[in-house]
């Protein structure tokens, strides 16, 4: 195989047995690199570890590289186990955190950690995953972080250095394969001279069929449109109906490929499915989390093919999955984070972007942005597409379970852990001040609800540990014999209340039954003496509140009641409904692990998850199927 100059720089790193880090535009090459090290420990005998941010993301590695490395594969991830034993394992980062702390002896036969999407240690939600995961590293595996651009790379290696006293290795690709030509529509006019933005005055909106007329005139297609809003994904799709992109012959193959798919995935009957057709048959479709996760699989394998010319789809397609494309659409230049809705970071713009352009295709890719000069200015759009990509900073919030691992391990030694965190090695004295405060207060909070007594952890204490993000409220549930008294119909509505988030101004269902009520005026009361303690110690943010706004959608499920008719207990997308419940069966998975739950709540959640991992829910099914 011929590499370019930054594959081979790491590979020759890697060869001489050292860490290395690569930072590389989307759509560079980086999976090379992790495939050489893969090919090198098969023929080793050497395990690897393969982590990546998202399922979908794992789910599509696993599938790539089972086609490569057959039953040398394996996959876990919290709702699928497929060949767990196997040399080359891919996970979730929390599942190879958990292991860490739960299971250290279980990573003694692997050499090697690649983590994909490194920069996602910036993450707010989820940042502090993959910064445990790094403090911890076990002292035998050696590390390989794959990432889009990161302009403080040496200072992210070096604060590996310090901790692991270990070289790691820092290679920087800045040239794509493919490069981006950058064009922009305002006021419906086209143009590649981002000054010229300045000077158009014309109030005429940006229509988006001069837009798809001029990808069609000028070789654009095909072309993925990023849009930050499912609805609007969809509708503007349906505005492209007029439009045809496909000859007969071609229209004719997408169909037959689309119907053998959704028969395949059993999809034949769905009604999402059936408003999609008459849009395939015209090449057009659109993506995003609130489908059906086969429905996407669906999709993403007609995109492979070649047939789909344009397709709406929402960020998270951007994210690590090979779905390249000639042409990017981005709908605005603001998204919403978190919180507010801002300007899209430059790094997040790249991330995107970067699907433009196909190796070997095409000899460079266009990336037209739509602007509307009433929502942005001409200074920030200038900011976000040419402007230096933002620095990764620690995203550090360290959780109960994380804090009771430690306690266990380390006692009142465990605050000379922090000083090893990134959150340190980039924060000034008073950060660094906070943070310890923090850490101080949920120990002493864990103190003063008896998760420790006399440096050893409670009953209480070694139920919370294994439980990541939700561990307060479950544990009090279960001090007080709640869980234990709860049916499996009971166990399913509390797990899906610990993991449910509403959008904005979602409301809870008119009426829910009366065993549910029960159950939510307990978990609130519990939450609520939580909050007032936290508020008391200054801990921010709080533990999350349970949300029953899926607890009737549970029920009619638990009761075998079919897809269709379950969904229609909510308001939530159906893709959404699939997701918390695969969510909720890793929650139960999660207290089910913990070793002092008794034999008879574990039987109980053992026939919970298998209730409720059925159909569409199951997730290692469309795995072992695809």
């Amino acid at each position: 195989m011929i590499y370019d100059r930054f594959q081979e720089e790491a590979i020759a790193h890697i060869n001489n047995g050292h860490s290395v880090i690569v930072s590389a535009p989307t759509g560079a090459g980086k999976t090379a690199i992790a495939e050489h090290i893969i090919n090198e420990a098969l023929f080793n005998k050497l395990g690897v570890i393969y982590t990546a941010p998202i399922k979908a993301l794992s789910n599509q590695k696993f599938r790539d590289f089972r086609t490569q490395f057959q039953d040398n594969i394996g996959i876990l991830t919290g709702d699928v186990s497929i060949n767990p034993e196997a040399p080359i394992l891919i996970m979730t980062t929390e599942i190879f955190r958990n292991k860490i702390f739960d299971q250290p002896e279980s990573l003694n036969k692997y050499s090697w950690i690649i983590f994909d999407e490194i920069h996602y240690i910036d993450n707010p939600e989820r940042g502090t995953v993959w910064e445990e995961s790094l403090i911890f590293l076990p002292k035998h595996m050696k590390l390989l972080g794959l990432s889009a651009t990161i302009p403080n790379i040496k200072q992210f290696a070096s604060w590996i250095e310090s901790i692991h006293n270990k070289e790691v290795k820092v290679v920087v690709e800045n040239n794509r394969p493919v490069p981006l030509h950058f064009l922009f529509q305002c006021q419906n006019e086209i143009t590649d001279k981002i000054e010229q933005l300045k000077r158009i005055r014309s109030s005429k909106p940006n229509k988006l069929s001069s837009l798809i007329e001029y990808l069609q005139n000028n070789d654009g297609l095909p072309a993925i449109y990023f849009v930050f809003s499912r609805k609007r994904a969809e509708e503007l799709a349906e505005d492209l109906y007029g439009f045809k992109f496909l000859n007969s012959k071609e229209s004719r193959a997408i169909t037959q490929l689309y119907e053998d798919l959704t028969e395949r995935f059993d999809l034949k009957n769905e009604q999402s499915a059936q408003i999609l057709y008459p849009l395939i048959q015209r090449g057009i479709a659109y993506h995003h989390a609130g489908m059906l996760p086969t429905l996407k699989e669906v999709i993403e394998r007609l995109f492979t093919s070649r047939l789909l010319k344009v397709i709406f789809t929402t960020e998270t397609f951007a994210l690590g999955i090979n779905m390249p494309s000639r042409s990017v659409m981005f709908d605005g230049l603001r998204k919403f984070y978190g919180t507010y809705v801002r300007n899209l970071k430059t790094r997040d713009f790249y991330q995107m972007a970067g699907r433009a352009g196909r190796r070997g295709i095409d000899k460079e890719g266009f990336v037209y942005t739509r602007v509307n000069p009433q929502r942005i200015n001409y200074e920030e759009v200038r900011r976000i597409i040419f402007g230096n990509p933002e620095e990764v900073k620690s995203q550090l919030n360290t959780s109960y379970a994380t804090i009771l691992n430690l306690y266990e391990k380390y006692k009142e030694d465990l605050f000379n852990i922090y000083p090893l965190s990134l959150h340190y090695y980039q924060s000034k004295k008073n950060e660094q001040k906070q943070a310890l405060n923090l850490l101080d207060a949920k120990l002493r909070l864990l103190k003063e609800l008896g998760y420790t007594y006399e440096g050893t952890l409670t009953e209480k204490g070694k139920f919370a540990k294994t439980i990541y993000g939700y561990e307060l409220v479950l544990s009090e549930l279960y001090e007080d014999n709640i869980l234990e008294q709860l049916d499996e119909v009971g166990l399913g509505v509390i797990a899906a209340a610990i993991v449910f988030d509403p959008r904005k101004n979602q409301r809870m269902p008119a009426s829910i039954s009366k065993s549910s009520r029960m159950i939510k005026r307990t978990c609130e009361e519990t939450y609520d003496k939580i909050k007032d303690k936290e508020r008391r110690y200054k801990i921010y943010p709080f533990s999350k509140l349970p949300y029953f706004h899926l607890c009737s959608c549970m029920e009619a499920w638990l009761r075998g009641t079919n897809f269709d008719k379950t969904i229609e207990f909510t308001d939530c997308d159906e893709g959404e409904v699939v997701r918390y419940f695969r969510m909720s069966v890793q929650v139960l998975r999660e207290i089910a692990l913990a070793p002092v739950a008794s034999h008879l709540l574990k039987d109980k959640i053992k026939e919970t998850i298998r209730v409720i991992n059925r159909d569409i829910v199951d997730a290692e099914k469309q795995l072992r199927e695809g």
